[in-house]
This record gives structure tokens, sequence and C-alpha cells, in this order.
């Protein structure tokens, strides 16, 4: 990446801000500004992620390249995260997004800002980027809106196909330990400790709330925008990546606003794509620039005019845990060009031509899943992409197409229509398209999931009548895959999928009928080609590391219990910020275990160490998680733990029990 020093405006940066609420609770922004008469858009980037040190890398490598090219960027701690006053609640809660708008407001009514505010953000900054454009504040005209989802329900961290996933509790441990540390002194100054043990006091048990609503209820329709796609009137930049857990959101805003939109998925993981990996980055920072450009600043450079779909094509290559890059090309689309779709039937064990009964049963295989990576990889060490899918091929019910006989270009969702019985009336289905090598080597590409109860839609349950046969539909994730000519297809299914969706509590085996899946294929275009500048940025933080940290991932198999048990091992190592001399550093660890035949043996838990210090003033916070579950109840138990020096300043558990829907 190219570090660019000299800018068109210079720039100074504000550390801390006050931006006061309507109700008088301040927010601290951090705000960088291009030094210029004249008033410039402001660009606001609105989340829980710690200003001073959560974001504090990727933050000095773009919003001072931003504010260099005439935009003012402001980069805003939410409630009761961070540096800013008040409390935490849940997340994307009302008051969150009410702050949002009243942030914009103020944004807009500064001697600095011309009127005109865009929105950028990945992730948690990805989602209220939309959720706060639902609710159409006059100020805001533009959003760059990475890795995030327009269904909170259907296409989010809690929950795939109606089942739960493994990073739900993940994700819940995360936020329990990391939205407790406390602000900074060295900006709220003496009253830290009182905000802190405040905050400590009021951190809400997540877990239960996200367990609780097990379909898609009013809960999870606040803040999906698919409600209402027509509320958002500001111009979208969507953008992902193949090797996020975000793959589908990029095609649905595409094909369903009514604002001006333009979508970019490239091969990357969950980070910008300026420095995500695999590669090749993109000088992403300049796209945005054009995007800001355009619509806050009345520059006619054709940023309307972008095809709708930017998408980079993945030459179909083998199976790895980690890329630095992967190959393909760059292809373009419009959203309303036709899609060629091939249906393969599932017949014996093979994809044919021809419908003929299926002929075969999926058998339960709780080992299955282990090489399924990472819901979210982020690049920050080994083994969190999917690995080779052989192993988990075996423990599942498998249809290979013949060896094909020119290379295939497989661009959207693939669907599974299939007809079955269940032996119980509570049953789950996992499906995996893979690209299978001349050497047997097996590739994900793309995968889907479905609670069979929620065959009729997420919003309530019917029990499967055990024994009669019923019609599902299995929508697989978007994907953009080149099948090399002498491979093979195949469609692998299994009752269950662990760790990554978390399993029923019976065993289930499946009687196939009938099965067909509906390929989008594609046929290569004149308009193809498409090529990005190199990626560019601002100067890296100026950082010290202390200790060396380290990542591990291990799949062990007890083979006396007949125990399967993945842990992940992370140590961040310590690092000294030199602008803020703040030292900070994580440890974290995860074991998911299961028991070969008793799906009610699946555990999950989660640990949480945070480290902050600066001189002579330490504070450490360390979060634990448990969840297991019978056939009943899933069962949670959580602790938060706080230490200041070498005192402990807070300790709380949380057991609750929730009903299995």
């Amino acid at each position: 990446m190219q570090v660019i020093h000299d800018f068109p405006f210079q720039v100074r940066e504000e550390p801390h801000v006050w931006i006061e609420m309507p109700d008088g609770t301040r927010l601290s922004a951090r705000i960088w500004r291009p030094l210029t008469a004249d008033p410039v858009p402001a660009i606001l980037e609105y989340l829980p992620y710690r200003k001073r040190d959560g974001t504090a890398e990727r933050d000095a490598l773009t919003h001072p390249y931003l504010a260099g090219h005439g935009y003012t960027c402001v980069r805003v701690d939410m409630r009761g995260c961070g540096d800013s006053e008040g409390l935490f609640e849940d997340e994307y809660s009302p008051q969150e997004l009410a702050d949002g708008v009243s942030v914009i407001e103020w944004l807009a009514r500064q001697d600095w800002c011309n009127g005109n505010v865009g929105m950028m953000g990945i992730s948690w900054g990805g989602f209220n980027g939309l959720q706060i454009a639902a609710l159409a504040p006059p100020a805001l005209k533009a959003v760059a809106s990475l890795c995030s989802t327009v269904d909170r329900y259907a296409d989010d961290i809690h929950y795939k196909g109606g089942i739960m996933l493994g990073e739900n509790p993940a994700w819940a441990a995360t936020v329990l330990g990391w939205f407790a540390l406390p602000p900074d002194p060295e900006i709220v100054g003496d009253r830290w400790r009182d905000m802190w043990l405040h905050r400590l006091e009021n951190t809400p048990c997540l877990a239960e709330i996200w367990t609780r609503h097990q379909n898609r209820d009013a809960y999870w329709q606040h803040g999906s925008v698919c409600e209402n796609f027509g509320a958002i009137e500001a111009a979208v930049l969507s953008v992902g990546g193949w090797h996020d857990g975000y793959r589908n959101t990029v095609s649905h805003l595409v094909e369903n606003l009514s604002a001006p939109v333009k979508g970019l998925i490239g091969p990357w993981n969950h980070k910008y794509p300026h420095f995500a990996v695999p590669g090749p980055q993109i000088d992403f920072l300049g796209e945005m620039l054009a995007w800001w450009d355009h619509w806050l600043n009345d520059v006619d450079n054709g940023a309307e005019n972008l095809p709708d779909m930017r998408r980079w094509l993945m030459d179909g290559v083998a199976p790895s845990v980690h890329y630095e890059n992967r190959s393909g090309r760059w292809i373009t689309d419009a959203a309303d060009d036709p899609t060629d779709v091939v249906l393969l039937h599932l017949v014996g064990d093979g994809l044919t031509d021809t419908m003929a009964p299926v002929g075969r049963q999926v058998w339960p295989d709780l080992a299955c899943g282990q090489m399924a990576g990472e819901y979210f990889p982020f690049g920050f060490g080994p083994g969190e992409l999917p690995d080779d899918q052989q192993v988990d091929d075996l423990r599942s019910t498998c249809f290979d197409s013949n060896e094909l006989d020119r290379s295939l270009e497989l661009v959207g969702a693939p669907k599974l229509r299939l007809k079955l019985t269940s032996n119980t009336a509570k049953a789950q289905i996992a499906v995996r398209l893979c690209d299978v090598h001349p050497n047997g080597e097996s590739t994900l590409i793309s995968h889907g999931f479905l609670n069979l109860r929620h065959r009729s839609g997420h919003h309530t349950n019917v029990d499967v009548p055990v024994g009669s046969e019923i019609k599902v539909e299995v929508v697989l994730d978007q994907c953009a895959y080149r099948i090399s000519r002498g491979h093979k297809l195949r469609v692998a299914l299994s009752t269950s999928y662990w760790p990554f969706v978390w399993p029923e509590a019976e065993l289930t085996t499946l009687e196939l009928h009938e099965g067909t899946i509906a390929l989008p294929v594609r046929e290569p275009a004149d308009r193809d080609e498409w090529t990005f500048d190199p990626p560019k940025s601002a100067s890296p933080r100026g950082v010290e590391k202390l200790t060396e940290g380290h990542e591990s991932k291990r799949i062990v198999r007890d083979v006396g219990l007949r125990r399967t048990t993945q842990e992940i091992e992370s140590d961040s190592g310590l690092l000294l910020d030199l602008s803020t001399s703040l030292v900070s550093g994580t440890k974290h660890w995860e074991y998911f275990t299961i028991v070969d035949c008793d799906p009610t043996s699946a555990s999950a838990s989660f640990k949480w160490e945070r480290h902050m210090s600066r001189g002579a003033w330490s504070v450490v916070v360390r979060a634990d998680l448990e969840m297991t579950a019978d056939a009943d109840c899933f069962y949670i138990k959580s602790k938060l733990h706080a230490e200041e020096g070498e005192v402990e300043v807070f300790d709380k558990t949380w057991n609750v029990s929730v009903p299995r829907s």
C-alpha cells in the first residue's frame, strides 16, 4: 500500500470534541479538518469500538487521507462506549440511531460544514449507516456501507436460515468485555472511574436478549432496512467481500433500493478494501472520494454512471485456510442483466440433467462442520478460512457432477429445492456447494442453511410432519466463482454443521425424494474488464510493540470420549501508541465441544481479557461466557470482572435459561 504524505489540504486533528445530545448526554468525537476557509462536507463514522484505541490503527490510514482531500472526517464513540457519556443498551437501539441523527444535525450546523454529510462504516458502522439513512435526516446525502446487512435476523451474526449461529454467543462474549472498558482519563478527567463503574453496573447480558428472540419478530425487524427499502433516500455505495460473513447485502441493495446505489464486492475478508486480505487490494479511498465528490460536492465525475455491480470473479483454487491473494478478474453487471439458470438434479450420488427420484438419505454426523472456517475472517491469524472440504464431505451426503467439459462461471445465489421426509419434528439442513479438483481436493464455493420448521418463513415455527413429504428451498450465499474445466461440482447435505450453527436437540435422518439445484451461470462478456488503482493511505499511526502476539486453532479428537473440540486462542501482544501513550492488549479463547450422537452435549465457551494502561494507571476487564443446551432450554452463564491495578472493582455473574422456541 502506497503511503501518501502530501495532500491537497493540510489537516488539523482535534482528538476530542464533545457533541451534546438532546437529553444532555455528550458523545466524544475525534475530528480531522482540512485547513481551508471554505465550508466543506462532513463524513461521519459512528461506532462503539473506541476511537482512542480500538479503531485507531485503521482510522490513521483513512480519515487523514479523506480530510487531506477536502472533507471534515468525524469519528464518534457511541453513547456508553469509549470516551462518550451515557450507557450502552444494545446494538442498533432506537437511542443509538436517534443519537446518530442528532450528530448529523450537529455537523450540518457547524460553520466549517457546507450542510452536506456522508456516513461511512464497516460492519457496525455499515449497519447504522443504512439504518440512519432509513430515518432520512435531510443533511445525509450519501453513505458508504461495508460488510453490512439489510436483514438483522436472516443475514447477520445471530441466525442463519432460522438456526442460531455459533457466533451468536461468541459475539455476545466479545461485546461483554469490549464495551465494559473505561473511558480514557486523559479525555474525561478524574470522573473516569465513576463513569466506568456506572458503565459496568449497567452492562446488559446481550446473550440472553439475542437468544430469547429465536424468530424474526419485531426485535429483529427494527433496524432491518429490508422492511422498507424506499425509506433510504441517500445515495448508497455498498461494499462487501467474498471471504466475509456478509456476502448477500450488496446484491440486495442494488436490486431493491430506489435511491442511487452501486455495488462493489471483492475477494476480501472483514476489512476495508485498501488493506483487506485476500488481495488484490484496491484504491478504495479513491473510490470513496469519487463517491463523496459527486454526492456531497456536486462534482460531475460519472460516479452515478458506474456499473451497478463490480465483482471479483474468483478462480477456482486449491482450498487453504489463508490466502494472501485470490486469483481472478473484475467483472461488471447491470442490475437488470438477465442471469442464465442451469438446473441439475440430485439423483443417486450424482448431479444430472434429468429429474429422477433421489433415493438417498442424509444421516446425522455431529462432527460435520469442523472445516467451515470462521464466520468473520479478520486476517488476524492462521486458520480463519474454510479448509479442504473432503473431511466434511465424508460426513455428508454428496452428489457430484461429471467432469466439466468447459469452465463454468457462477455469479449469484444458488438455490436448492428438495422434497423430503424427516424422522423428527424439529430438524435442520446444511447445504454446501463445492468445487472438486481432479486430485480430490474440495473447495467451498457457497453454503446455505434452513431450520425446517421455518420452511414457510422465519416469523413462526411449524413442526415438520414426521414421515410426511415436505417441500423446502435453501438459498445459498451469493458467490462469484469460476470452476475450471475438468473439475466437478459437488452438493453436500448434512443435518447438522457444528460449530457454525447450533444443532437441534434430536438426531435427524432425512429421506430425500427429489432435489434440484438452480445454478446462476454467467457467460463471459466484453464488458468484463475493470481495473482499479493500487491502494493508497495516510501514514500509519506510530506504535511500539512491547510483546509479541500469537494465534492458534486446533481441532482435537478424543477417541475414547468420542468428543470433538475446536480450540481457538489468540494474544494480540501489548502495543504502545506513541501519540497517546496508551498501552493496550487483548487475549482471547474459544472452545466448541460436541460428543458423537449427543446433540445436547454441544457446548461453546469464550474468554476475553483486555488490558489498558498508561504509566502507573492500569485496568483489566475479563469477560467469560458459556452456552449449553438440552431439549428444552439454552443455558447461558456469563461473568464480567474488572480490576484497577491489582484491586478488584467489579465482579458480576449472570445465570439464565432461555426456552428453545
